[in-house]
């Protein structure tokens, strides 16, 4: 009944959300001439247009956004973009951005999270590494659109899309795990390497990943140790409401997930949003930009399917299983060990209270059969979970350091 009463909620909100945004556009500069001078020299109008435009802005969504890249420099030159699809399961794209005229960079597969937001939200991860590599992306469909018939999607299903994508950029692929899969693309890795397999990646990055969440736990490391599983189960995954295409689906809804992201920081949201209203009163649209942006994209949200959901809170959140060598893939053991020739670099944000120094270095242990000549670390200061892969010091700092390993060993 979650996911009903949410729905519901929805579907009487849009009136209110639709009557917002049409008098946003109404009373936005020019002024109606009926309002008369008064009412425009006291900046009413506008004050009211903002205010109806940061509530029209506020609304959950479950579309994915567009990537929105064209262009990007190389070498100096602006190059033209475009996506292509390498390969889709019922929920995955394998998106490649195809570069005009441009060959022999070291492919990069990106491993997005599926932790409630689209994998668009890496956008700056994209266009950033475009200069350099041949990029690929793990674009997550919404499991609310994925139909029943399809099957389950767990922890193994998600390694297996990883290792089946790699298979499927063959030899000299580098991969790139940001956050949450951190812990499925090393787990891929190692079977791949056990297994000899000729995809095995050159290079191995994990960025402010959950590896050890025993190391200086967060408030989310206790969150999901403050409640057995089945709490998880009973309280927060719901089925699909039959109105979409992935009726029936046990899921954790988006909104819960955007709802416990936004607690953890909700006068910081606030703030922001005020903050964007007074631009718009005043006639600074172009400063109001890149929070509507952002905002934009982070409502917008994907569920997870439940198998995935309850199986990562289990195994990565409270079991600790893949540092303890108890993880296994279908039954077979987990050996970070077997790891030998992949080169590892691991990245953390000084400030993360997602996932704290620490968590993601504990990888270089595990992976004992690396020489230390393969191993690199590197800990971003000044910066929280989201500035270790997007935003300024990403560009200047901390990507320099990923395009230099990734040229090292190709």
């Amino acid at each position: 009944m979650l996911y009903h009463g949410y729905q519901a909620h929805t579907d009487l909100m849009w009136p209110l959300r639709t009557m917002a945004r049409l008098s946003a556009s109404w009373f936005n500069d020019p002024y109606p001439a009926a309002f008369g001078p008064a009412l425009e020299a006291s900046g009413t109008a506008r004050r009211f247009a903002a205010e109806c435009e940061v509530f029209a802005l506020s609304q959950v969504t479950h579309r994915r956004p567009p990537f929105g890249i064209d262009e990007v420099e190389v070498g100096g030159q602006p190059v033209a973009v475009h996506e292509e699809v390498a390969c889709c399961t019922p929920f995955a794209t394998l998106l490649h951005f195809c570069k005009a005229g441009i060959e022999g960079q070291p492919p990069l597969l990106i491993a997005a999270p599926m932790s409630g937001h689209f994998a668009t939200l890496l956008r700056d991860t994209v266009r950033v590494a475009l200069r350099d590599h041949d990029v690929y992306i793990t674009d997550w469909h919404n499991a609310r659109d994925v139909p029943l018939s399809a099957g389950r999607f767990g922890l193994d299903e998600y390694t297996e899309h990883l290792i089946d994508f790699m298979a499927h950029l063959g030899p000299g692929v580098n991969l790139l795990a940001i956050c949450q899969p951190s812990v499925a693309a090393l787990a891929a890795v190692a079977l791949m390497a056990e297994d000899h397999h000729p995809a095995t990646p050159r290079t191995m990055t994990l960025m402010a990943g959950p590896i050890d969440c025993r190391v200086q736990p967060t408030k989310v490391n206790e969150l999901a140790t403050s409640k057995p599983i089945e709490w998880f189960e009973q309280h927060l995954v719901s089925a699909v409401p039959m109105r979409f295409q992935g009726a029936l689906r046990r899921v954790y809804p988006g909104f819960l997930q955007l709802t416990a992201f936004m607690s953890m920081n909700m006068e910081r949201h606030v703030q922001a949003l005020r903050q964007m209203a007074d631009h718009l009163a005043a006639g600074e649209r172009d400063k109001a930009e890149p929070t509507r942006r952002f905002y934009d994209e982070y409502f917008a949200v994907a569920d997870l399917p439940a198998e995935f959901y309850l199986e990562t809170v289990k195994q990565v959140f409270q079991d600790y299983a893949l540092p303890r060598g108890e993880l296994t893939f279908r039954g077979r053991p987990v050996r970070p060990q077997a790891i030998r020739r992949t080169a590892l670099l691991t990245v953390e944000g000084e400030r993360d209270d997602i996932c704290s120094v620490g968590q993601t270095l504990a990888a270089h242990d595990l992976c004992a059969g690396l020489p230390a000549t393969l191993k690199d670390h590197y800990v971003q200061p000044g910066v929280g979970h989201y500035g270790v892969f997007s935003g300024r010091r990403w560009e200047t700092q901390i990507y320099p350091m990923l395009r230099d390993v990734v040229y090292r060993w190709r």
